[in-house]
């Protein structure tokens, strides 16, 4: 009897497992159908809007430092930050940490934060309401999972662009 309860739980774990994971994708899908709605009202790249939000989280930093972040080629980069300082979302500057006077950085011009958040305005709306319904203790779980669940994908990706 034991072997069959042993089993009924094993087999609940899978399912559970593989609803999270499922779970994951479609926040991953939905979150990008976001993404793109914000980039095309901004009239940017879905592939920019990633940069943008690396260098505000990030900068100022360097385009090879971007590129190498972002998982793309340098020259790919170029277009992406003539695209984003034509549009007036960042600067580039020389670098004032670089022994070479050529080296510049890449920061996010602040004055243009506010047209994103009044973007996103409506998921950080329903985020705040469904994050009320969990206790202090869930959230920090929760964040924790998010957390682990990210450094896994990071994991992967890197294994995977070595391969």
């Amino acid at each position: 009897m034991k072997s069959v309860r042993g089993g009924d739980a094993g087999r609940r774990r899978r399912r559970t497992t593989v609803a999270v994971k499922q779970s994951l994708r479609e926040l991953r899908n939905q979150l990008s159908l976001l993404n793109h709605q914000v980039s095309a009202r901004l009239t940017l790249k879905d592939v920019d809007l990633d940069c943008l939000e690396l260098i505000a989280r990030h900068g100022p930093l360097s385009p090879s430092t971007l590129a190498r972040r972002a998982g793309l080629h340098p020259a790919t980069m170029t277009g992406i930050l003539d695209r984003l300082q034509k549009g007036g979302w960042i600067v580039r500057e020389r670098n004032p940490d670089s022994a070479d006077r050529r080296a510049i950085a890449v920061r996010a011009v602040r004055g243009r934060n506010a047209e994103l958040f009044r973007l996103y305005s409506g998921m950080n709306t329903a985020m705040d309401e469904l994050c009320d319904g969990y206790s202090e203790a869930e959230l920090e779980l929760i964040a924790e999972f998010l957390r682990r669940a990210t450094e896994a994908g990071h994991t992967a990706t890197a294994d995977l662009a070595e391969s």
